[in-house]
C-alpha cells in the first residue's frame, strides 16, 4: 500500500520535482539534427549522419566542458512540412542546446522561422544566399553559398572552358532559382547571355522535355542547379541517352555519392564546383582518411559539411564555457581561422563562414582536384 501524502507534503514533492536538476558531469549536451531518414534523399541522410558521428568520435574523447556530447536526431522525411515537424518536436526540448538544419535551402527556409522564435544557434548546409540576409542571427551556414558557386561556375567554364553558350537547368525551388538568377548574374558581369534558362520540378520522373530543350537551345556548355541527386542521375542519363555531349558544369549535387552511384558513366567527364574535395587541404585530407577507414566509402559534400557543423558547435560551447543561447551565438560568430574539412571558417554578421569552392573534374568515376578558387567580394 502506498503510504498517504498530505496536501502540504504533496505541495512540497511538487516544487522540488519543478526546481531544474544541476547537470552532472556525466549529463551530455545534447544537440539535435533534423536529417532524412525516409523518403527521396534517404541515403543522402545517412551520409550526412556518418560525417557527424565522425566528428563525435574525436569531441567525445576528451568531451566539452567536462561531458560529451550526444545527437538527437529527427526525420525529415525529405519533405518541408517534415522539415518543419522534425524541428518542432526538437524544439520542444530544453535539454537541447543548439541545432543542426538541413542541407536543403528550401527546408530551412521552411523552418527558419521557428528557428527565429526558439532562439538558439543552427548550423545548415542550405546554399540559397537569401537564407543568411533574412535578420536570423540564430543560422550559421556550414558551406559557401550559391552567390560563390555561381561566379566559380561561371568563371571556370567561360576562363577555362571558353564557353559562351550556355544552357542553364535548375530545379524551380528556392535553391535553384536563386542558384541560377546568380549564375545568370555572373555570366552576364562577363558579357555572355544565356541562350537557355531551364527549370524543372523536384522529383519528376522524366526529364525528357528539359533535355531536349538543351539540345535545341545550341549550347556548348551546361551549367546546373540540381536540388536531390536522384533527379541529376535521372537527368544525366537522359542527357546522354539523347546524345547531348557537351561539358556540363554542375552545382555541388553533382559530385554527391547518391548522384554518382545513380549516374555512373553519364556523368564521366563532367565539372563541379565542390564545397568539399578530398585534395583541398590536410583538413580535408584527414576527415577523407578518416571517413574511408569508419565507413568503407568515399566522403562527400553530404557528410562533410556536418562534420563541421558538429566540431564548430563543440568549438563554440568550450570558448563560451556556457550552453546559453547568447553566449553560445557569440562564440559562433567570433570563430575566425578555423580549419574544417570544408575550409577555413571566418563568420561574418550575417552567419556565412566561407566564401570559396573547389573546381573538382569526374573522370572515369573519381572526382579529382583541379584548384580551389576564393571569391573576392
Amino acid at each position: 500500500m502506498r503510504p498517504h501524502l498530505t496536501r502540504r507534503a504533496f505541495a512540497s514533492l511538487a516544487a522540488v520535482a519543478a526546481v531544474p536538476r544541476l547537470a552532472r558531469a556525466e549529463d551530455t549536451i545534447k544537440i539535435g539534427v533534423v536529417s532524412p531518414a525516409t523518403g527521396p534523399a534517404a541515403e543522402a541522410g545517412k551520409l550526412q549522419l556518418n560525417g557527424a558521428r565522425q566528428a563525435l568520435e574525436t569531441i567525445n574523447e576528451k568531451g566539452v566542458l567536462g561531458r560529451k556530447l550526444e545527437l538527437v536526431v529527427e526525420d525529415d522525411q525529405t519533405t518541408n512540412p517534415g522539415a518543419v515537424l522534425a524541428f518542432s518536436r526538437l524544439a520542444g526540448r530544453p535539454d537541447i542546446a543548439a541545432f543542426i538544419g538541413s542541407i536543403r535551402s528550401t527546408q530551412v527556409h521552411a523552418m527558419s522561422p521557428d528557428v527565429l522564435k526558439v532562439g538558439k544557434p543552427m548550423m545548415f548546409g542550405g546554399t540559397d544566399p537569401t537564407l543568411t540576409q533574412q535578420g536570423n542571427k540564430w543560422l550559421f551556414r556550414c558551406r559557401p553559398n550559391d552567390s560563390y558557386s555561381a561566379k566559380v561556375i561561371a568563371e571556370f567554364g567561360v576562363g577555362d572552358l571558353k564557353k559562351q553558350k550556355w544552357a542553364v537547368v535548375f530545379s524551380t525551388d528556392a535553391f535553384g532559382t536563386n542558384g541560377s538568377k546568380a549564375l545568370e548574374a555572373a555570366l552576364k558581369a562577363k558579357g555572355i547571355t544565356p541562350v537557355l534558362m531551364q527549370g524543372y520540378t523536384n522529383q519528376a520522373s522524366d526529364y525528357t522535355a528539359v533535355v531536349l530543350a538543351v539540345r535545341q537551345s545550341g549550347a556548348d556548355v551546361v551549367g546546373s542547379y540540381f536540388t536531390f541527386e536522384n533527379d541529376l542521375g535521372i537527368f544525366a542519363r537522359q542527357l546522354r541517352q539523347l546524345g547531348v555531349t557537351i561539358p556540363w558544369v554542375g552545382s555541388p549535387s553533382i559530385v554527391n555519392t547518391t548522384a554518382l552511384n545513380l549516374a555512373g558513366r553519364a556523368l564521366y567527364g563532367t565539372y563541379g564546383v565542390a564545397d568539399y574535395a578530398a585534395d583541398a587541404t590536410p583538413a580535408s585530407k584527414a576527415f577523407a582518411d578518416r571517413y574511408q577507414a569508419l565507413y568503407k566509402s568515399n566522403a562527400d559534400g553530404q557528410s562533410s559539411w556536418i562534420f563541421d557543423a558538429v566540431n564548430l558547435l563543440a568549438r563554440a560551447i568550450s570558448d563560451a564555457g556556457s550552453t546559453e543561447p547568447e553566449k553560445l551565438r557569440a562564440a559562433l560568430a567570433s570563430i575566425r581561422g578555423f580549419e574544417g574539412a570544408e575550409g577555413e571558417y571566418n563568420f561574418d554578421d550575417k552567419g556565412d563562414g566561407l566564401r570559396g569552392y573547389n573546381v573538382v573534374k569526374n573522370e572515369a568515376g573519381k572526382i579529382v582536384f583541379d584548384r580551389r578558387i576564393e571569391v573576392k567580394e
